[in-house]
């Protein structure tokens, strides 16, 4: 049995990869400091004792370098997630997205870890033209002091020439879909909690491109370069999503408006953040066979009918708006 230890697993994502690789007979190990102090994470937690449990920061992972003990594959997800929060703390967001994560590579290397995904994002693009897509190596343009955290990540960890060492960069979509630890400050969550339960919503740059991906497709393509050959993934970069899930925010909710009707939209041009990229995901389905099973629009119904659940919510509860530790 492989054992994966997901080192920032109790957030968003992690809290679904580790349930999936749990179910699919895999070990699983999460290192994570709840610097969120979600109740949500702790609540998956003591509803999943087979996963083990390691409160820890990855600052102070040197001194415990044996999480890392019988451990096949490491995969990085840990940080301040989103430009929102690492522009509110942005002296920590630097502790922890960059010394931080080299820190962690540092350690697994030292210690003598095999292979190693690291979770990097889409927004690595940044501003691209209207007419291109963006795949691997287009020109980065990180303008977000978090996009600019992970390629620089990404550039450490592809020094690491190690004839054994096997790294994986991992450039995640916006994220979507229904997690234990539950987001409503992603696009379309956001959307549709807004829509339904408030009846209203302010779009800014309601024009700009952005791609998705659901949870679980993360997760799946996790659990494929787990078991993909080192020779396939060994120093590579993929975008993780779909063609098919490239969209622009009105398009976002046009989709939405099919099932959540008389609602009122406002849509408002020069946001605070002027990301615009579509992004080509041509490399994943061609060299690791991996296409998504989860589009938007045919999940949208879904994930209404979970949203319509969540009727008051604590916010801060449910998105990184706030650290509620290590202030």
């Amino acid at each position: 049995m492989k054992k994966i230890l997901l080192i920032g697993g109790a957030g968003y994502i992690g809290t679904v990869v580790a349930k999936y690789l749990l179910d699919r007979k895999f070990g699983v190990k999460i290192y994570d400091n709840l610097i969120y102090n979600s109740n949500t994470s702790k609540k998956f937690l003591e509803k999943n004792p087979n996963i083990q449990f390691v409160n820890g920061d990855i600052l102070e992972i040197i001194n415990k370098k044996n999480i890392f003990d019988g451990i096949d594959t490491v995969v990085l997800l840990a940080g301040l997630v989103g430009d929102p929060i690492t522009k509110k703390y942005p002296e920590l967001s630097l502790k922890i997205n960059n010394n931080g994560n080299k820190l962690v590579i540092d350690t697994a290397v030292n210690v003598g870890i095999k292979n190693f995904i690291y979770i990097s994002t889409c927004s690595n693009y940044g501003l691209i033209p209207e007419n291109h897509e963006a795949a691997e190596d287009y020109p980065l343009n990180p303008i977000s002091l978090y996009s600019k955290s992970k390629v620089e990540t990404e550039n450490y960890l592809l020094t690491k020439n190690i004839n054994d060492f096997c790294p994986t960069i991992l450039r995640f979509a916006t994220a979507f879909g229904e997690s234990p630890r539950m987001r409503f400050d992603l696009t379309i969550n956001e959307f549709i909690y807004e829509m339904y339960h408030n009846k209203e919503l302010l779009v800014y740059d309601p024009d700009t491109w952005r791609p998705y991906c659901h949870v679980l497709d993360f997760a799946r393509l996790i659990e494929r370069v787990i078991n993909s050959n080192n020779d396939l993934i060994k120093d590579k970069i993929f975008n993780a999503g779909s063609n098919k899930n490239n969209f622009t925010k009105r398009q976002i909710v046009n989709l939405i408006s099919k099932y959540i009707t008389d609602c009122n939209i406002k849509y408002q041009t020069h946001g605070n953040d002027p990301r615009n990229y579509k992004v080509n995901f041509n490399k994943v389905r061609d060299e690791l066979d991996f296409e998504p099973k989860y589009n938007v629009e045919e999940n949208i119904i879904n994930l209404i009918d979970i949203i319509k659940t969540y009727k008051s919510i604590n916010k801060s509860e449910y998105g990184n708006y706030q650290i509620l530790i290590n202030e």
